[in-house]
């Protein structure tokens, strides 16, 4: 599911799910409605439910109280509308897009283009900008480009398969599209956030803990 990659002198830990064989699941608050706030939380939840927690990411940018900014679906129900406006800071910058899980299949969408394909998602996140789109780097996004931070995101290779990515080390936002675009052939990849980048894989002994988070991606198996 997890394992190391390296590209154009970048080192990533990336992990690919097949949702004909897992099941991924988007998740921000526990039954009380409050946030989970960490995988440990989330982890130990689904334990209850005799479910494990196979792999985790951070899958959106979130308010001062880890609550979606953007379209957030779970389980069908739609807790947040779908964001268009404009404003500062990286979600703003357009085209944003919609990371979305249907049964087994899995789509990621610029947020224009989301809204004409009459979606009716079981989960569903926004975030920006969008990395990929249709096979082209975001226009904003240059080889230059002198904001380098530790990065998560997905991309989309087919329709059952996602690909999820966090850098290892520091990269400008023209890197990291290039690996999704040209390392694991996504047409279609979406920015997750910086800085607070995490990770929770088993395999790879990863339980990123240093910051709290909002909206979670998880792959969930029934024991």
């Amino acid at each position: 599911m997890c394992s190391p990659l390296s590209h154009e002198g970048n080192a990533y830990s990336v992990c690919r799910i097949d949702l004909r064989e897992t099941r991924l699941e988007l998740f921000n608050l526990d039954g009380q409605g409050a946030p989970f706030r960490n995988f440990t939380a989330l982890a130990e939840n689904l334990n209850l439910e005799d479910k494990e927690l196979a792999f985790a990411m951070n899958a959106g940018m979130f308010d001062e109280g880890l609550k979606p900014i953007g379209l957030y679906i779970e389980d069908g129900t739609q807790a947040k509308t779908l964001n268009r406006r404009d404003g500062y800071g990286n979600f703003h910058v357009k085209p944003n897009g919609v990371f979305y899980i249907t049964g087994d299949r899995v789509g990621v969408a610029a947020t224009d283009a989301y809204v004409k394909l009459d979606e009716k998602p079981d989960f569903a996140t926004q975030s920006g900008p969008m990395l990929v789109i249709d096979g082209k780097i975001h226009p904003k996004f240059s080889p230059g480009g002198v904001s380098y931070k530790m990065r998560n995101g997905v991309g989309v290779p087919d329709a059952h398969t996602a690909i999820f990515v966090i850098s290892e080390n520091a990269v400008n936002f023209h890197d990291f599209a290039l690996l999704f675009r040209d390392g694991l052939k996504c047409a279609n990849a979406l920015f997750f956030d910086g800085t607070v980048s995490s990770l929770y894989s088993p395999e790879l002994g990863r339980n990123d803990g240093f910051a709290a988070l909002g909206p979670m991606v998880g792959a969930v198996k029934v024991k």
